[in-house]
């Protein structure tokens, strides 16, 4: 039996509404940062249900805080995300001669083990 629908959300029932959710919601941020690349965000996302051409499953997505620019990268495992991180924040050097200066995640273990450890050390 399908619970009563949410109000505004005509094609969702609030028993699929809770379903899907797994934890609560972060609370807005007042923090903004005022140049590109002082904070950037990432996460992983998959595994999606349909392979890509190469046999990527998942996906990392990173979004500078200030410019909202996007990079996804695809990828076969979540381990290679470690390996992406450190190359995007070295491009970001390369390329727009600009440091990353913090990273928020939501501290997946792929993203607080040894390597990236030591990588956030330095």
């Amino acid at each position: 039996m399908l619970g009563k629908l949410i109000s505004g959300k005509s094609d969702l029932c609030d028993v699929c509404y809770h379903a899907k959710q797994t934890c609560l919601p972060f609370p807005n941020s007042e923090n903004k940062a005022l140049h590109c690349f002082d904070l950037i965000h990432y996460d992983i996302w998959g595994a999606y249900h349909v392979e890509a051409f190469y046999g990527s499953r998942y996906f990392l997505s990173i979004i500078d805080d200030a410019s909202r620019g996007v990079w996804v990268y695809l990828m076969k495992e979540k381990s290679e995300a470690s390996g992406l991180v450190m190359d995007f924040c070295m491009m970001t050097k390369t390329q727009f001669n600009a440091s990353v200066k913090t990273i928020r995640s939501d501290n997946g273990s792929e993203f607080t083990f040894g390597p990236m450890k030591r990588f956030y050390g330095e």
